[in-house]
């Protein structure tokens, strides 16, 4: 598959700090400075025979930006078919797929396809927002999906992570800092024990928006490092020198 035509509402966007091309389309997907920080934040093996699962995966985003970190062999799973083939064109177009994979699959259905105990690392950018009968949701079903869990919930995602993982195996997961409770709750009871945490602010004096979260499965309790607080927009709502940094790159 070579082919990169784009449709109507289609465009190419670059993360230019690794040289990655991403097919986006807002009128069903793009990504967000969630997936960059999420790919920023977690620290997979270097290693070429090293495994890595990324759920929920959306346009691909978020595996196609680890590529800069690691040669471990890279599995994305998205359930919407559309997103799904734009992952799939990304990958090619980024001449990549000895490296990353799709699997257009529903998430509930992962262990058909892949085996437990198996992978060294898992990532996720899931729904952020319960689906609460009276919760609003945004007509297109495209971002509704991806915005709420309407198809799979918190707890699923977390139980399907612990499966997939090895023992001493890290998931990296991205969301709302007003779950945070549940999530490392959840994470405890499917044997994922929290290590790391970072709090991201829009700007200085506003309350967090993204709380990016290591954990290990079948690590111990207790020892979670809560490390130096990301704030993305200055008073002038410019980039502050570090979300540059990983937008654009170092300067030379």
């Amino acid at each position: 598959m070579t082919d990169f035509t784009l449709t109507a509402d289609e465009r190419i966007d670059q993360l230019y700090a690794n040289d990655i091309k991403i097919i986006q389309s807002p009128s069903v997907f793009s990504f967000s400075l969630d997936a960059v920080l999420l790919a920023h934040f977690a620290a997979p093996p270097l290693k070429s025979h090293a495994k890595i699962v990324d759920l929920c995966a959306g346009n691909g985003a978020v595996g196609l930006f680890l590529t800069a970190k690691t040669k471990a062999q890279i599995i994305e799973i998205e359930l919407q078919e559309r997103l799904a083939q734009m992952a799939q064109r990304s990958v090619y177009l980024n001449q990549l797929e000895d490296q990353v994979a799709v699997l257009n699959i529903d998430l509930n259905d992962t262990f058909k396809y892949l085996n437990k105990d198996t992978y060294d690392v898992v990532t996720c950018n899931p729904p952020y927002f319960s689906d609460l009968p009276k919760s609003k949701k945004n007509p297109n079903q495209y971002l509704a999906i991806a915005r709420h869990e309407i198809t799979v919930t918190l707890e699923e995602t977390l139980q399907v992570t612990s499966g997939l993982l090895k023992t001493r195996g890290k998931t990296y997961f991205v969301h709302r800092p007003e779950r945070l409770f549940e999530i490392t709750e959840l994470m405890k009871k499917h044997r994922l024990a929290p290590k790391k945490i970072q709090l991201v602010y829009p700007k200085a004096g506003r309350e967090a928006n993204m709380v990016l979260i290591e954990a290990i499965k079948d690590g111990r309790t207790g020892g979670v490092r809560f490390l130096p607080p990301i704030t993305v927009y200055d008073e002038n709502d410019e980039y502050l020198p570090f979300i540059k940094e990983v937008l654009y790159g170092k300067k030379d």
